[in-house]
Formats: C-alpha cells, sequence, structure tokens
C-alpha cells in the first residue's frame, strides 16, 4: 500500500512538474521572440541615434559656417558704416567756398610751377589785394572753387541710413 501510495503521489508530482515545464518552456519561447523582437526594436533606434547624431553635427557645422559668414557680413557692414560716416564728416568738413587768391596761393607753393609763373600768380595777387578807387569798381570776385557736394552728402547720409536699418 504504501508502494501505491508513494508512485501515485510521485506520478502526481512528474505529470505537475512536466506540466510546470511545458509552462516554462512556452515562456521561455515569448522571452526569446519578445528579446529577438526587442533586439529589432534596439537596432532601429540605434540607427535613429546614429542618423540624428550626423544630423546634430551636419547642423552644427552649418551654423559654424553661417556664424562665419554673417561675422564677415557685420564686420563688412560695420567698416562701411564707418567709411560712411568719416565721408560724411569729410565732406562736411570741406562744404564752403574757397576764394580765388586762397587757390592761386596754394598753385604758387607747388615746386612744379615754374618761378615765371609764381611771380605772375604774385603780381595778380598784389593787384586783387588794392581797394579799387572811384570808378575803378568791377564785378565781385568768383569763388576759386565752389563746393558743389551737398547732393553727394545726403545720398551717403541715405546710404547710411540703410546700413544701420
Amino acid at each position: 500500500q504504501f508502494c501505491d501510495d508513494t508512485t501515485v503521489d510521485k506520478k502526481r508530482a512528474i505529470k505537475e512538474a512536466e506540466e510546470t515545464i511545458d509552462v516554462l518552456k512556452a515562456d521561455i519561447q515569448k522571452y526569446t521572440s519578445d528579446a529577438a523582437e526587442l533586439s529589432k526594436e534596439i537596432a532601429g533606434h540605434d540607427a535613429d541615434i546614429a542618423t540624428w547624431t550626423g544630423d546634430k553635427k551636419a547642423a552644427a557645422k552649418i551654423r559654424e559656417i553661417e556664424k562665419a559668414d554673417y561675422n564677415t557680413m557685420h564686420k563688412d557692414y560695420s567698416e562701411s558704416i564707418d567709411a560712411l560716416l568719416r565721408a560724411v564728416a569729410v565732406l562736411k568738413k570741406q562744404a564752403h567756398d574757397r576764394p580765388q587768391a586762397a587757390s592761386l596761393a596754394q598753385l604758387k607753393g607747388m615746386p612744379l610751377i615754374p618761378d615765371e609763373a609764381k611771380k605772375a600768380i604774385d603780381l595778380f595777387l598784389m593787384q586783387s589785394a588794392q581797394e579799387p578807387t572811384g570808378l575803378e569798381v568791377s564785378a565781385p570776385e568768383a569763388a576759386g572753387y565752389e563746393f558743389r557736394s551737398h547732393g553727394i552728402i545726403e545720398m551717403l547720409e541715405k546710404i547710411h541710413d540703410k546700413f544701420v536699418d
């Protein structure tokens, strides 16, 4: 009787163990298939990460190039604005008419002018320096140089305003 009871218990235990083994084998197969599927997903994510990393590096290079272009353009514009301001200042400083006598005096001081021409200029300047008397009144003296660059100054100021905008 003991053997029969033990045999029945052992058969039942073997049957339960076989059922447990079957359940565990099914779980192993399921987990193996899940692992394979997740491995594929991980490979896809790795590919995405590699693509995004490449895109990030490419975008960083593009930003560096664009920054260099911007810096070059900004430097050029800054230099242009500075040059415009200096040009306007120089032209405004020169914005006056010059008398004829002063222009001739400048000519007299040049080394390329022959001595006879310098003497003639001196005589002319001495004559024009004397005040006319009586009926010797003449027309007013013409300017040696009349400043006519007001339009250029206005144009340079407009260009400056466009650069600043």
